[in-house]
């Protein structure tokens, strides 16, 4: 088969170039390297069937290209992290929403399966339960900038549903909790590579706000053991899944964690939102799937539990 990875140079995308690889399929990779790296391909370019386009996916006729001549499309461009969010509000937008609508729509046009990578920032402020597929979302004022992203990538659902209802597109949308793992970066604001570089480094481990906000960590792997599964399964098509590990861990527990796994004599430090991103920054206080569907569907059940998951992240930091 041949799969078309858009972003494929980022953290998830080149895990998911290597799983298909290795399961004999050709892949095809475009990604402008904003957050993306080269040398998170270094394994997967060593491999002849691994093509690497260096272009936005807004340039509609290097698109119209790629995905004429492969079979699936795995959409994972995005802006991502808080900090970048905060930072590049219109490149976020932008993105998010322009870029998905060019993926739907040249998917369409040649009837390409396609799956969409959603955001467990979808569900907002929800803190009552474990979050299910079709919960209501609490989503914070426009104002906010932090609910820009959450907001592009609702309105990349709506639009993968309405090709799906509409123009009989297959498509799947997972939404992704906190994915972690090698070759993940803290540039952005992503928490556990922060962690474990500032204890590796025996610098001051900083904790947002109180710490007791909690968060579920799923590993890359079973992420892309999941996915991979979801676009062979023709009863997922027009349908959305959390993916992701029902496991909650609280920020403060995690850094302790980091600190312990790594023997590291750094002090675990607070810092105010406010501090961190200006003044009216609100978080997510739970965020915690409900993974039901996607169980009863195709079996998924994260392989890793969290001491795994941070080993995997040190090994590769110290390395």
């Amino acid at each position: 088969m041949k799969v078309l990875i858009t972003g494929g140079a980022g953290f998830i995308g080149s895990h998911l170039a290597e799983h298909l690889l290795a399961q004999g399929d050709e892949v095809f990779i475009i990604d402008n390297l904003w957050t993306g790296r080269l040398s998170n391909l270094k394994a997967a370019q060593g491999d002849k069937r691994c093509h690497l386009v260096v272009e936005t996916i807004l340039n509609e006729s290097v698109m119209n290209e790629l995905v004429f001549k492969v079979d699936h499309i795995y959409h994972l461009a995005a802006a991502v992290g808080v900090r970048n969010i905060m930072d590049h509000p219109v490149e976020t937008l932008d993105t998010n929403v322009k870029g998905t609508e060019a993926v739907l729509r040249l998917a369409n046009r040649f009837k390409k399966k396609v799956f969409i990578a959603s955001t467990s920032e979808i569900y907002g402020k929800h803190v009552e339960h474990d979050l299910s597929e079709e919960n209501n979302r609490v989503m914070g004022s426009v104002k906010k900038r932090r609910w820009a992203y959450a907001c592009s990538k609702t309105l990349d659902e709506f639009l993968a549903l309405a090709y799906f209802d509409e123009k009989k597109l297959p498509v799947v949308i997972g939404r992704l909790f906190n994915t972690v793992g090698p070759r993940q970066t803290g540039q952005y604001g992503m928490v556990l590579p922060n962690f474990v570089q500032s204890a590796l480094l025996g610098k001051p481990i900083t904790v947002y706000g109180t710490g007791e906000q909690t968060r579920s960590f799923t590993d890359v792997k079973d992420v892309v053991h999941a996915i991979t599964r979801l676009m062979s399964e023709p009863r997922a098509e027009g349908d959305i899944f959390n993916v992701g590990n029902d496991h909650e861990v609280s920020i403060n527990e995690l850094a302790a964690r980091v600190k312990e796994m790594t023997g590291s004599p750094s002090e675990i430090e607070h810092l105010s939102y406010e501090k961190a991103y200006g003044p009216g920054f609100e978080d997510m206080e739970r965020r915690c799937p409900n993974i039901s569907k996607i169980r009863d569907l195709i079996g998924f059940e994260p392989a890793r539990d969290l001491d795994a998951i941070i080993q995997g992240v040190i090994d590769y930091f110290k390395a």
